[in-house]
Order: C-alpha cells, then structure tokens, then sequence
C-alpha cells in the first residue's frame, strides 16, 4: 500500500528556520490539507513548536481544524459574500477576512443573528487580483469598521510574484501601507498587519510587517531564487509487489507503446496516477536553469524513475492509475523492497495516508 512519508525531525528544522528568519508572529498556512501533509496532523506539529494562529481558505476546513487546534485563531483567507459559509466562520469563532462592503454586511448580518461578534481582518487587493478592496475603494473599506458586530483585528494584503519580481513586491507593500495609513487617519484601529508569504520571506527582505503567513516553506517546497536553506520534505512509499522476466518484444503496459529491447526483469510497484505519480509539478526554483530545463520536458517526455535500495530504476510503459512497472534487470531487487518517488505532496491524493517518522 502505498503511504507518503515525512521527517517529521527535518519538518521541525524547517519551522526553527522560518521563526528564525521571520522574526515575528507566524501564521501557519495549512490550506490544501496542509500543502499536501494533512492539515490536522501539520496544525499540531506546528502548534508543539511555538505557532499559534493557523489560516485556512475553504470554510469547509474550518470544522475539522477547530478540532485539532480548539480555543486558537483561525483565519479564513476568503472574503465572502454567502451567508451559509458566514455563518460557519462566526459559528466557529474564526477571524473573517472582509474584502468588499457587502462581505462586511452579510457578516455583520449573520453574527446579528448568532448573537456573535466576529472578529475580521480587512483585505486589501494591491495586485493579486482576487479578494479584496482597491486602494481607490479605501472609502468603503473605512465604511467597514462601523459595523456593530464586526471586530477588526488585522488587515493584510497578498504579493503576487514574490517568487521571482522584488520590485513589484515592495510596490504591492508600499500600496498596502499607503492605503493602511488612510484607514489610519479616519481614526480606525486596524490592528496587527501581514503580507509576506513563504516566497516573500525567502526571497523579499523588509516585507514581514507584524506577521508573515506562511505554508509552502514547511514541506521546504517553495520557490527561490538562489539556494533553498529548508529541509525538502516528503516521499511516496511502496513495497515492490511482484517481480517477472519478460522475453524481448514483450509489451509493456496500456496500449502496448512499450516493447522491451531484450529479455528484461520487470517489477510492479503499486503507484500511479491515482496517488500523483506522473503528474508532478516543476521544480520550486527559480534560475534560468531550471525554468529551460522544465521547458525541454515540455518538448521531450521526461524520464521518470523509482528508487528501490538507494538506486534508481527506469519506469517502462504507461503509468497505470494504480500502479507502475520497472526495469530491475541484472538487480537484486526483490518482492518486500521499499520503492520510493520523490513527489511533491500537493500531487498525492489527499486518501494516501501520511506518515510522520
């Protein structure tokens, strides 16, 4: 059975690392079933190790987080105007993201109801294009901060290309400030502020504010520039399950598009597409390297290949949804051995259990 493995001692490397770059409060981002190492499991890691406020941005993952991390903040990280999803952000004493008036007046509505003051973080839109008010629309944005039964407590704002374009970052945080000072000024109290993500905070400097949110970094999976300083987590496990020789000519796999050049050792490893092998995302980095290396893939198929006893071994055929073959010929590998790929998580199907060693 196939399982995705990680170190769970490299995972608190990674966390010391952050806090040590940051220098502030952190917000751990666990929003795609914690960036593909299952959300509860990552929000009590973290939790252990000194992080206290989490962000999500489906509200559907608020119950089951609120679960794992009881009496601290959640930040939902999505503006919305349905009052059936309003209601659970207030139901579970979440801090909601406010990003246009009418998000203000549905939350504002449904914690009437609820008999709730609901605490919110106002978002402001300086280029990603998405949630949030412009720096023009600064005039409803102070409208927001008089409604009732809203308590705002923050306010952030979210760097598009923090990855690869610093100036267009300082740019969006000068916007955010600039915009910040104006609520400022009509006598609002707009409370903590954050903007950097895990790009920003590897790649920026003078960009962490009063807090930085931060996911990708934790599995060491994020896009830099130069050299990554975090440990990069997480491995797809398996046992080889059967072992054959095969003639030359035979076909491998669907479609038989594969036929082996010489009489050939084959072992089956019970991954595939279902659990994200060969569907893999681009390297996290950002050199011109890599990104021409990711562009001849394009033109080429890549090679992919499964470790098995520290050795790599070519995959032959299609990749089946639910398993993988391999040329073993003239290796020692056998029925019980552990194969392993090297994948990033947020490709692994969310029912492949995660395992922390």
């Amino acid at each position: 059975m196939s399982r995705y493995i990680i170190d769970k001692s490299k995972l608190i490397e990674n966390i010391e690392i952050i806090k040590k770059k940051a220098g502030v409060d952190i917000i751990g981002v666990v929003k795609g079933n914690g960036y593909g190492f299952g959300m509860c499991n990552l929000a009590e890691i973290l939790m252990q190790n000194g992080i206290n406020t989490f962000a999500v941005t489906e509200v559907y993952d608020v119950p089951l987080l609120r679960e794992t991390v009881l009496d601290k903040d959640i930040l939902v990280m999505r503006s919305t105007c349905i009052e059936d999803e309003a209601e659970i952000v207030a139901n579970y004493s979440c801090i909601a993201t406010i990003g246009s008036l009418e998000a203000a007046k549905v939350m504002d509505k449904v914690s009437k109801k609820l008999g709730k003051k609901t605490k919110c973080h106002l978002k402001i839109d300086t280029g990603m294009g998405r949630y949030g008010f412009l720096p023009s629309q600064v005039e409803d944005a102070i409208k927001c901060y008089n409604f009732e039964n809203l308590d705002f407590c923050g306010a952030y704002t979210h760097f598009s290309s923090a990855f690869h374009n610093a100036e267009l970052t300082k740019a969006q945080l000068e916007m955010f400030k600039d915009t910040i000072e104006q609520i400022k000024k009509a006598g609002k109290n707009v409370g903590i502020l954050h903007a950097a993500n895990s790009p920003a905070l590897l790649n920026v400097d003078g960009v962490t504010l009063d807090a930085v949110r931060i996911g990708s970094a934790f599995t060491g999976r994020v896009i830099t520039k130069g050299k990554n300083p975090l440990n990069r987590l997480g491995e797809l496990q398996a046992e080889v399950i059967e072992t054959k020789t095969v003639p030359k000519g035979y076909s491998i796999g669907y479609n038989g598009e594969y036929k082996t050049k010489r009489e050939t050792k084959i072992a089956i490893v019970p991954i595939g597409h279902f659990d994200g092998f060969g569907l893999q995302k681009g390297k996290e980095t950002a050199d011109v390297h890599s990104v021409l290396s990711q562009f001849k893939h394009y033109l080429q198929k890549q090679h992919l290949t499964v470790n098995v006893n520290g050795k790599e071994y070519n995959v032959i055929g299609e990749i089946g949804l639910s398993h993988t073959a391999i040329d073993i010929t003239d290796s020692d590998v056998k029925i019980g051995d552990i194969a392993s790929v090297e994948i990033s998580p947020l490709m692994v199907n969310p029912n492949v259990p995660r395992i922390y060693k």
